[in-house]
């Protein structure tokens, strides 16, 4: 289960799940499947999220799970040594406190891939109660 990686991959995670299919693709190709994994299990696709448990990285489900709610999920990261991770995904939920503790303890690459995952949730969590996105029947 890696979650120390470089701040050039870091950035390209971030950019990533803002929607930059190149930096998921190089991702993907260059040895972190599962970062650019996660950004289509953030965007809900199922095969995407089953990938995640079955290849070993449950944390980067936590920090999803979490960020929609799932308390288990949070505690999970927190009894595992994953404190910061917890912080990731309260930034994600939209937490400032947690966004500013991430600032504070040092992990800036952390708290922007963190506000990032909110904006993606945020903007899914408008498309979903959008008359003129929902699916015709």
């Amino acid at each position: 289960m890696r979650t120390n990686y470089p701040a050039k991959v870091l950035l390209a995670w971030g950019e990533a799940i803002s929607g930059h299919a190149e930096l998921r693709d190089w991702l993907m190709k260059n040895g972190y499947p599962e970062l650019g994994l996660f950004t289509f299990a953030l965007r809900n696709k199922p095969e995407a999220r089953e990938w995640l448990m079955t290849n070993g990285h449950p944390h980067l489900m936590a920090i999803i799970t979490g960020i929609e709610g799932d308390t288990k999920a949070l505690d999970w990261l927190e009894r595992n040594g994953m404190k910061v991770l917890k912080h990731v995904a309260l930034t994600g939920d939209g937490s400032e406190e947690d966004l500013q503790w991430l600032l504070d303890h040092g992990h800036k690459e952390l708290a922007v891939i963190g506000h990032k995952m909110h904006q993606v949730k945020r903007k899914m969590d408008e498309d979903f109660g959008d008359y003129h996105k929902m699916p015709k029947i």
